[in-house]
Parts: C-alpha cells; sequence; structure tokens
C-alpha cells in the first residue's frame, strides 16, 4: 500500500505528539505511577482492551509470528512474547520505543520481541500469522482504516485484531469535554467510526473476501471507548 497524503499528515501529528509533546504522560500511563482520574480511566480501560485482545489467542503461542502495529510502550508485545511468540513491534515514536526497551524484561520465557522504530505499514512486507493494532488505527477515517487493513491482509496467514473509536453519543460528548482542555495537552484527533459502516467497507473489499468476521467486543471506561473487531483467514 502506497500511503496517501492524509494518511503521510496525519502520521506526521501522531509521531510529532506522541514522540514529543506526550512522551511523559504515556510513560507513567502506562505504568504504576499515580495519574489523574480521567487518565486513570484511561489506564483502566487499556487493560481491559489488552486483556481482550489477548483473550483471542491461545496461551501457547511458540511458533507464532506477530506484528505488534503501533505498540507504543510495549505492554502487549510483552505479554505475547511471554507466551512463546516472536513478536514484531513496531512504533513511530523513538522515545516510546525507548521506554518499551528499557520495560523488557530479560527472561521472556521462550519468546521474543524485536522492537522497531517505524511505519506499522512497512512492516507489512513480512510474513506473520497474527497481526494486531491496539488503537493505532482510531486517529485514521474509516476509508483510510481499510486500506490500512487490506495491507495487514497480504502479510497474514491467520488473523488480524485490531481497534477502532466507535461513533456513539458518549464518544461524541467526550471529544467535547476535550476541547476544554488547553492545546498543548490534546491528542491528534480521534475518527470516530460506524461498526456498520467499517463492516460494509470490509465486506466489499476485494482484498478483504478470504477474511471473515470474528470476535467483536468493546470496552468503555469512563473517557476510553474503543471496540475490538477481528477479521479471521476463511
Amino acid at each position: 500500500m502506497m500511503p496517501t497524503l492524509d494518511y503521510q499528515r496525519r502520521r506526521g501529528q501522531l509521531e510529532d505528539y506522541f514522540d514529543r509533546t506526550a512522551v511523559d504522560a504515556w510513560k507513567r500511563l502506562t505504568s504504576d505511577a499515580p495519574v489523574s482520574g480521567i487518565r486513570a480511566t484511561v489506564r483502566a480501560g487499556r487493560d481491559r482492551m489488552r486483556a481482550v485482545l489477548l483473550s483471542a489467542l491461545p496461551r501457547d503461542l511458540r511458533g507464532w509470528r506477530i506484528l505488534d502495529a503501533g505498540c507504543g510502550t510495549g505492554a502487549l508485545s510483552i505479554e505475547l512474547a511471554r507466551r512463546g511468540a516472536y513478536v514484531t513491534a513496531i512504533d513511530l515514536s523513538p522515545n516510546l520505543i525507548g521506554i518499551a526497551r528499557e520495560r523488557t524484561p530479560a527472561d521472556l520465557e521462550g519468546g521474543r520481541v524485536d522492537f522497531e522504530v517505524g511505519d506499522m505499514l512497512s512492516a507489512t512486507a513480512g510474513d506473520f500469522d497474527h497481526i494486531v493494532a491496539m488503537d493505532s488505527l482510531i486517529h485514521y477515517p474509516a476509508n483510510e482504516m481499510l486500506r490500512v487493513l487490506e495491507a495487514f491482509s497480504s502479510a497474514s496467514r491467520r488473523s488480524i485484531h485490531f481497534t477502532f473509536a466507535p461513533r456513539t453519543p458518549a464518544l461524541t460528548l467526550m471529544h467535547a469535554v476535550g476541547r476544554l482542555f488547553p492545546r498543548s495537552d490534546r491528542a491528534p484527533a480521534i475518527e470516530p467510526v460506524s461498526e456498520a459502516r467499517l463492516s460494509k467497507l470490509i465486506a466489499a473489499s476485494f482484498d478483504l473476501g478470504p477474511w471473515r468476521a470474528g470476535s467483536s467486543e468493546r470496552v468503555v471506561s469512563g473517557f476510553y471507548l474503543s471496540h475490538a473487531m477481528e477479521l479471521v483467514r476463511r
């Protein structure tokens, strides 16, 4: 997949935010350090979503090659490696990748994780059993999300599990409240996507024709709202 200008523009915004503006905040959010009440709900939601994504996979992942697209500080990648997987974990932010490497335990119980700085699409030339993208597509509109999923489909032998921000009244309210925060504290805009429209786009995609819908689950925790959707090769 050749990145579109819209994809490249948003990617630049995300890289700037996560690598410069918010790296310290994300380091705290993804640790056990005390955080504000709002961020505590986001932390709890992310913990639950990570559990959802892990629950869809076998406990024994020995022999599996997995791409963690948009791995952030690496919590999901490390859990996958502890199950025996060989994980390629990629993120735009060198600072977040640095934190992930620092947090990786010496003993991964037989698994392995390689943290790389780069665009998640640059890894789709690889060959994986499973691709996971936790909250790394939520900043892209449905048409761009579809293009990424089509790229993922050419690189995964078994399954793809990704999350998106569902278009709901609650999320609309969260966005309105979020605009009250100082501009310097705001993350790049999340793109709410209709679950029905996304499902129709996936069903109509030629590249995703060999795939069927798998598990689907929504996680709501205060200011965290995200929906996990699984695609499984037929």
